[in-house]
């Protein structure tokens, strides 16, 4: 997970994340990585429109988010 933090960094590079909330429930969220720190992570949250602070051991999972291309043709 690290690499992607650094890479979303880097080259300002979407991801969706899953993780749990501050209330045990599971969250998913599209952001981009401003900082990391020892103990969480500072990004953009595109859902709710602001910078968020995420806890490191929260996160469950974090993916590259994927470019939706056009089908064109039949």
């Amino acid at each position: 997970m690290e690499t992607l933090y650094k890479r979303s960094m880097e080259e300002k590079i979407k991801l969706e994340m899953i993780y749990v909330t501050k209330q045990g429930e599971l969250s998913q969220r599209t952001v981009r990585i401003i900082e990391v720190r020892n103990s969480h992570i500072l990004a953009y949250c595109y859902s709710k429109r602001q910078v968020r602070s995420f806890l490191k051991e929260n996160v469950l999972s974090v993916l590259p988010v994927q470019k939706r291309g056009r089908n064109i043709g039949a």
